[in-house]
């Protein structure tokens, strides 16, 4: 199975659009759509961000068998590295700090 038709299947899978997938991992539709027909690779950011939107090891997205991650990520999370991945060094530390300090007071 080539990578283009194991993202396919994860993508149907969720029961989402190319669209959707794009949207989530901050490409375009156009981008993706040729991940799934094999006619472009995505780079290394990019497969990482895929396989926490799909669940999935980037082994096993790019052709192996490693299984499914144990915890689910969800649409919440996957925005929050958008955001994070956005950022410069210093403000992304900041923010991680400010998500810290409100955990621990949670707790």
């Amino acid at each position: 199975m080539t990578m283009g038709d194991r993202l396919r299947e994860l993508r149907l899978r969720k029961h989402i659009s190319q669209e959707e997938v794009a949207r989530q991992i901050g490409i375009t539709r156009s981008a993706y759509s040729h991940y799934e027909i094999n006619n472009r690779q995505p780079v290394y950011e990019t497969l990482k961000k895929l396989a926490i939107l799909f669940n999935v090891s980037l082994d096993y997205i790019i052709g192996g068998e490693a299984a499914r991650s144990e915890t689910p990520v969800t649409p919440e999370a996957i925005e929050i590295i958008r955001i994070l991945n956005g950022m410069d060094q210093e403000r992304r530390k900041q923010s991680i700090d400010r998500m810290m300090a409100v955990i621990r007071q949670a707790d």
